[in-house]
């Protein structure tokens, strides 16, 4: 649901409040929950700033307006990845009191936090990542942003009118801590199974891009440079496995996810064959209303499981040209000056982006 419906919750929220808040004589009997709610807080943990730019520059502001607009206030830290640091952040935000916790997971630290928390009674929202045993899930349905990106890979193939069956493909995965990188990894890797594509080099998945450039290197040496094709997991991934492309003058299908500044440029520039999009804002409004409503004493219902956690599904959508670039700007997830700077400027000229 949009910021539209968080913004009616706020209404009904804040008027339970002034109904029953104190000094009130109104009946406290409904009321009294109510401004006990509102009283409380939205404690949320981010994981990173490396893994993708969206955390600090669009979750956290999106999710801050979303409890602020209904009224709620939020203590969001970022653990900088650093477990230790994640659970300190947890112990400082419990000691001051928390009426929900939303909480990226981070190298399994999450689960750590969600135990405390449910000890003391606090409902836990797995956001983005999930979180065995979470009251909620919120995410996209992260099976099929891998299953945009093996297609990606099988199409990119077929462009270039290579066999799928006998083409060399490297998969460059995200960290295998994160439960989404299986997600990724597995639609993914479904989907090209389909078509005949076999690993043909698989390190082990990382979420660092500079490590990621490194293991593709070193796939790169090991394959004598036969590449066809490269199933990466995100865009900053992507961007090392195609510097290492750039510097041994070659060009690939490459896959790659989160609309980000250097992927979309990479598209412009034919260098990625295109990006699995997930408007944060989506992610962040349904968060949003859920914890509005948990905080209000609710209980809603989701749509569908993932692991048994009750999960709020949204849908990605895949780009690769310069239609689907103008969509991610038109959201306000990307700005032309940008992307559109340095040797993109003439491919953004050539494809009317300005």
């Amino acid at each position: 649901m949009g910021m539209a419906a968080v913004v009616a919750l706020s209404t009904l929220a804040l008027a339970g409040c002034s109904a029953a808040g104190p000094g009130s004589s109104g009946d406290s009997s409904g009321s009294g929950k109510a401004t006990s709610a509102a009283g409380k807080r939205a404690c949320v943990i981010l994981p990173d700033t490396e893994s993708s730019p969206r955390w600090e520059s669009g979750d956290r502001p999106a999710l801050s307006k979303a409890l602020a607009s209904a009224g709620f206030s939020a203590d969001i830290q970022n653990a900088q990845n650093d477990t230790e640091k994640y659970a300190t952040i947890a112990d400082q935000q419990l000691s001051k009191g928390c009426g929900v916790m939303l909480l990226v997971d981070l190298n399994g630290a999450g689960a750590q936090v969600l135990t405390k928390a449910k000890s003391q009674g606090i409902p836990v929202i797995a956001y983005d990542r999930p979180i065995k045993g979470a009251d909620y899930y919120v995410s996209f349905d992260n099976t099929k942003v891998g299953e945009l990106e093996g297609q990606l890979i099988v199409d990119g193939l077929k462009a270039e009118k290579k066999d799928p069956k006998s083409a060399k493909v490297v998969f460059m995965g995200g960290d295998p801590t994160d439960g989404n990188a299986k997600f990724f990894h597995d639609g993914a890797a479904d989907v090209m199974g389909k078509a005949g594509i076999k690993p043909a080099f698989e390190p082990k998945g990382t979420w660092d891009a500079d490590k990621s450039g490194t293991n593709f290197e070193q796939a790169y040496t090991a394959l004598k440079g036969n590449v066809d094709a490269v199933w990466v997991a995100n865009d900053a991934n992507a961007a090392s496995v195609i510097a290492i492309l750039d510097k041994n003058g070659k060009k690939v299908p490459v896959s790659g996810q989160d609309a980000s500044i250097a992927g979309l440029q990479n598209i412009l520039l034919g260098k990625q064959t295109g990006t699995v999009y997930k408007p944060f804002q989506k992610e962040a409004d349904q968060a949003g209303k859920l914890a509005v409503d948990l905080l209000n004493g609710k209980k809603p219902t989701a749509p569908t499981e993932s692991d048994g956690v009750p999960f709020f599904n949204e849908t990605p959508i895949l780009v690769t040209d310069a239609d689907g670039i103008k969509q991610v700007i038109a959201d306000g997830n990307a700005k032309v000056a940008d992307i559109c700077k340095g040797d993109v400027q003439a491919a953004c000229d050539k494809a009317g982006i300005k």
